[in-house]
């Protein structure tokens, strides 16, 4: 009856990223820290693993003579995400699928 939940997507700093990029399609690295308060490290991290899964691009560029990290949601991210929240309706809303 409950679908299982991505994990990738269930964890809560990856969660927050992909919520953030689903509303803005790309974001700077320092604008996501900002609006997650997660320590630099972290949020590298966690961004390296939704790279990894194809969820999101990671462009590193310069910008005034800084080193810019850009992110990027990709179709499958979009997908993954929507089929996350889809599945979390499920398991608020019990019979109602």
């Amino acid at each position: 009856m409950f679908k299982e939940l991505d994990p990738i997507l269930h964890a809560q700093l990856r969660l927050a990223i992909m919520s953030l990029l689903i509303s803005v399609k790309q974001a700077e690295f320092t604008f996501l820290k900002e609006k997650t308060n997660a320590t630099a490290g972290n949020l590298s991290v966690q961004i390296n693993k939704l790279k990894d899964a194809g969820y999101i691009e990671v462009t590193k560029q310069f910008s005034n003579n800084y080193p810019q990290t850009i992110c990027q949601i990709t179709k499958k991210g979009i997908e993954a995400f929507e089929s996350y929240v889809k599945a979390l309706h499920a398991y608020m809303h019990p019979g109602s699928t």
